[in-house]
């Protein structure tokens, strides 16, 4: 449990240090003239955060045109505590020891391993420990841990998970069990849109979509995540595009995700090729060889994307979308055939590019809740870390 002087119920606490986030580097003056708040409350603000660590003091300024002392530079100080993001996918886990700035201190990464309601929670126990057994010293120390679900999840409760069963078990209550960090249970692609907001991103409203084992999308407006009524909001996998098609396991026909999603096209390629094992990098060697057949299957992949994406654009009006997938940055031509299938004039003001972030968007993501969750603040963006991408 944090033990602040900082008060995150106090409007002005949450808009200096928002600021002096957004800042990278400022001073009590510029503080001042940003916020609206006279240099008396700036100074009093300033003074807890300093005490607290959340900020530090990292220099001096220039002067003014008019003269007088340099100012002493403030600075958000990302290392007075550390954070841990999971990504629990059907078939593997990655799991990061961040500082508060995004700044990588551990990782552990499981590949083949299929996560069910059996093994979960003794692979959460494992990563806490090997964590905690790190030994990082913080002011504050782990002041949370977020998890990233693939199926929405609303107040940390899963409600659907169509590749695994961790809706079986109330994970939330199970991981309280382990430890008493403070825990945050939410959907993968809505933890990528925060990912992608705070750390790679200029724009304010964005909406980021995941197709991985499914499609989902996460949309954020001016740094809040957008729920709906139950947290359904964003599963643009279980859009209906072909009447009477494929049946989904949410219980529809014709779902996006039973005919776009990176799990699908796997198994279409390999069984076109008779193949065991395929994978993004397999179907670019493929593609870049010329073979016609995974051609043609790429492009109906990108005309089943823009149909969902076409659909995204005149729900949410966005300013850019993101998309995460290992199909499309392994086959960065797939952005060319898909807007050719985005012909609408709704679209034509609307960047869609790659993930910046790619798998540690909604790792980064989780750090991103984690600050929002304990901090009150939203509207921040962090981008001078270099991520390894």
């Amino acid at each position: 449990m944090l033990n602040l002087k900082y008060n995150k119920d106090q409007k002005t606490d949450i808009l200096v240090l928002e600021t002096i986030i957004n800042q990278y580097e400022t001073n009590r003056a510029s503080l001042s003239q940003l916020t609206g708040l006279n240099k008396a409350t700036i100074s009093v603000i300033t003074k807890k955060l300093l005490e607290d660590e959340l900020i530090k003091e990292v220099g001096i300024g220039n002067a003014s045109n008019l003269g007088g002392r340099k100012p002493i530079l403030l600075k958000f100080n990302g290392m007075c505590a550390t954070s841990i993001t999971i990504d629990f996918g059907y078939n593997y886990y990655n799991a990061f020891l961040y500082y508060l700035d995004g700044r990588e201190i551990a990782s552990i990464k499981k590949k083949n391993i299929l996560i069910n309601q059996h093994n979960v929670v003794p692979i959460f126990k494992e990563i806490i420990t090997i964590f905690e057994n790190k030994k990082i010293t913080t002011k504050h120390g782990i002041i949370g841990i977020a998890i990233a679900i693939h199926g929405p999840v609303n107040n940390n409760q899963i409600l659907f998970t169509p590749s695994y069963d961790l809706e079986e078990i109330e994970l939330f209550n199970e991981f309280s069990k382990v430890t008493n960090y403070p825990i945050y249970l939410e959907n993968e692609a809505n933890l990528a849109a925060l990912g992608e907001y705070t750390f790679s991103s200029e724009y304010n409203r964005l909406v980021a979509i995941n197709m991985h084992s499914g499609i989902g999308a996460g949309i954020v407006d001016k740094g809040i995540l957008q729920y709906g009524t139950r947290g359904m909001c964003g599963e643009i996998g279980h859009q209906i595009i072909s009447i009477d098609g494929r049946r989904c396991n949410c219980g529809n026909l014709g779902c996006l995700e039973t005919y776009a999603s990176n799990k699908v096209i796997f198994k279409e390629f390999a069984d076109l090729k008779n193949l065991s094992l395929v994978n993004a990098v397999i179907i670019r060697e493929f593609f870049n060889s010329g073979d016609l057949e995974t051609i043609d299957l790429i492009k109906k992949n990108a005309k089943y994307v823009a149909t969902g994406i076409n659909n995204v654009i005149v729900l949410f009006d966005p300013e850019l979308i993101i998309i995460n997938s290992s199909l499309y940055r392994e086959i960065p031509e797939l952005f060319t055939y898909l807007k050719q299938n985005i012909k609408s004039t709704l679209a034509n003001d609307i960047k869609i590019e790659h993930s910046k972030l790619n798998e540690y968007a909604n790792l980064l993501g989780g750090l991103s809740l984690i600050l929002q969750k304990s901090f009150k603040i939203h509207q921040f963006k962090i981008q001078d870390i270099n991520y390894k991408i």
